[in-house]
């Protein structure tokens, strides 16, 4: 009979009070006990972000160990997996410095210095995004490549009350703009419009309850039915307030570190010092299928272009 204990090393220790949390005493090279799992889903519900440190692991062990928490979504929408690992997105320092400097399109309504940020909740720009992202430093340099979360729950609740009534009723498009650089899906129709989805600006998490701002400088385009003016208040003011110190945690990379993250409750942004100097920095990425986001008064997102992702 299985043993239902939880190893006695097993050991959830906060980054901070607000977002993060280290877990120690688990080795991800070997399969999980279900009390494990439900111990890791509880402090990914509670920390929004997991943070694991030396976990020696191969690219199977990172796909199985995600699995635990549900269906695999491919690499990404837009862009091609790895060879043999259709499911895992790589992403180079380098990819990303030239990405950066040639977007072909910004947030129609974003503030350039809210753009520059690079703040985001994955693909968001399809209906339903991953419900979480879980990353593995490959090449980490030694110095410099760190990201940044922050808990969009905690944003929203700081709000004062007119806001949040105003917001909670309000949806925004998200769609996808091209960057150069890295290997497209050979799958798709290179002629057909970006995806693009609108969803809730705040959404209501289908596992705590809990509402959280869903919007980010990186993939919203404007809100709906609110005019040029509007928008950059509004969006500007959300912008600010996601990206506030006191709400996000910073994660100084090993190799070997993992990072499992609740893509319905936070926002990240990283690496945030890239053009210093160069970096050599490899990071490799897979996400679980997520549902639709729902808002607080019911609605639900779709899609403009594209379909599901999963």
């Amino acid at each position: 009979m299985t043993d239902t204990k939880l190893p006695t090393e097993f050991d959830v220790r906060p980054v901070t009070t607000v977002i993060g949390a280290e877990i120690h005493g688990v080795d991800l090279r070997a399969p999980l006990e279900p009390v494990v799992v439900a111990e890791i889903e509880k402090a990914l519900l509670r920390w929004k972000v997991l943070f694991f440190r030396d976990q020696h692991i191969t690219q199977d062990q990172q796909v199985a160990f995600a699995r635990n928490f549900g269906e695999l979504t491919p690499a990404h929408p837009v862009h091609a997996g790895l060879d043999g690992h259709p499911e895992i997105y790589s992403v180079e320092a380098k990819q990303l410095k030239v990405s950066k400097a040639q977007v072909t399109e910004r947030p129609r309504y974003a503030s350039p210095r809210s753009t520059q940020t690079g703040w985001h909740t994955d693909i968001t720009f399809v209906p339903n995004p991953a419900l979480g992202s879980i990353l593995r430093g490959v090449v980490i340099p030694t110095h410099g490549g760190d990201t940044m979360w922050s808990n969009l729950v905690a944003a929203y609740e700081d709000l004062s009350a007119p806001i949040r009534d105003l917001i909670d009723r309000l949806q925004a498009v998200h769609r996808w703009h091209d960057y150069d650089g890295l290997p497209p899906r050979s799958d798709l129709d290179p002629d057909a419009p970006p995806p693009s989805a609108v969803h809730p600006v705040v959404r209501v998490h289908p596992v705590s309850g809990e509402r959280a701002l869903f919007v980010n400088p990186t993939f919203t385009r404007y809100v709906v039915g609110l005019n040029d003016r509007e928008n950059r208040a509004v969006l500007d003011l959300l912008y600010a307030q996601m990206a506030r110190p006191e709400f996000t945690v910073r994660f100084r990379w090993e190799p070997d570190s993992l990072v499992f993250w609740d893509n319905r409750a936070t926002a990240h942004v990283g690496p945030i010092d890239l053009g210093r100097e160069p970096l050599d920095r490899v990071v490799q990425r897979v996400t679980l299928v997520g549902d639709l986001p729902v808002g607080p008064d019911g609605f639900r997102s779709h899609a403009l272009t594209g379909d599901l992702f999963r």
